[in-house]
């Protein structure tokens, strides 16, 4: 896919206060780490993660994705009422039915004249809808959309501790458990439009090449416990080398149809193995890379467009450099976007 006339005229984050360190998560399974004789520190050896975020008890994604659309309205030079398009992206969402963009709509007062619906794809929905909202712009069907998504991974790492401390779990047997571990909370929002609408600079949205290897489907899957909290199990050492094979396979075209010379990357934030295995399977620089696992952990669809906010608050991505957004999920599915910040 090709884009002329696509920018994303604005970027925000939105994050918890409530911090949730490494430790403290150990802290609370002492008991099985002295069953199992496991020792303290692992958590974070393995991952790279030193903390995660969270949201207070009954954040609804909605509630994430409403506070995140906010922070971007406040920044971006356009008004709601030019949003047609309000996507939320996120793996969270506050029900089955309406949809969850629905709430966050009413929430942040977006006009009734606006398209809603959500759009779902694990950890690849935000980049998804950016590539469906560009689509949109660039066949001249919209002019602007909100792109928003909000993952509460309280839930998940709640029951996840629940389950390893009620069960007789081997160290074989609470390996599917560990991924859970890593997650965590946060919020973002983008405004993508039409070239013509942007006033000045223009962070233009280039194209991308979207990939599925539907055989590891089974590698990681999350369904939801009861009333208010979520399951996950994941074969951690599988998905890694299925989707860093499916990732190399994506970058051999991408870059053919791209190019492969970029100042920045920024990938999907699972930790410290997952990145060093990834760039020196695509042969990539690791001087290029900008993380912020080590202290969001996981938090879903939200990663990646998170880090890439953050990378330009922080000055790694300037105007002008040619960013790779090398974006992978559950799925298996892959989608890397080129960016011109």
């Amino acid at each position: 896919m090709k884009f002329e006339h696509v920018c994303i005229e604005s970027l925000a984050v939105a994050l918890p206060e409530e911090v949730w360190s490494s430790a403290a998560i150990e802290e609370r399974l002492r008991p099985l780490y002295e069953r199992l004789k496991l020792p303290v520190g692992r958590l974070e050896l393995m991952s790279g993660i030193r903390e995660r975020r969270m949201w207070p008890t009954g954040t609804r994604p909605s509630d994430a994705s409403a506070q995140a659309g906010r922070a971007v309205l406040a920044k971006s030079a356009l008004g709601a009422e030019r949003v047609e398009l309000f996507v939320h992206a996120a793996v969270s969402r506050d029900m089955l039915e309406p949809a969850t963009a629905a709430f966050a709509h009413r929430k942040m007062g977006l006009p009734s004249t606006a398209q809603i619906f959500d759009l779902s794809n694990a950890c690849l929905g935000f980049l998804n809808a950016l590539t469906v909202a560009a689509g949109l712009i660039e066949s001249g069907q919209i002019r602007c959309a909100l792109v928003v998504s909000g993952e509460n991974g309280r839930p998940l790492v709640e029951q996840t501790v629940q389950t390893l401390l009620a069960k007789p779990l081997s160290r074989n047997d609470i390996k599917p458990y560990f991924a859970n571990l890593t997650i965590g909370s946060g919020a973002v929002a983008a405004m993508v439009c039409h070239r013509s609408l942007v006033k000045g600079h223009a962070h233009r949205l280039l194209g991308g090449i979207a990939r599925a290897a539907t055989q590891h489907s089974e590698l990681c899957q999350g369904d939801t416990h009861g009333a208010d909290a979520l399951a996950m199990q994941t074969d951690s050492e599988q998905l890694l080398i299925a989707g860093v094979g499916l990732a190399q396979a994506t970058w051999r075209d991408f870059s053919a149809e791209q190019g492969a010379s970029f100042d920045r990357f920024i990938c999907h934030q699972v930790g410290s193995t997952h990145r060093r295995t990834l760039y020196e399977t695509l042969g990539l620089d690791l001087a290029k890379d900008f993380s912020t696992f080590e202290t969001l952990g996981n938090t879903g669809s939200v990663a990646l467009p998170a880090t890439l906010c953050a990378a330009v608050d922080a000055g790694a991505v300037r105007e002008g450099h040619r960013v790779g957004l090398l974006g992978i999920g559950s799925g298996l599915n892959c989608l890397m976007l080129a960016l011109e910040w």
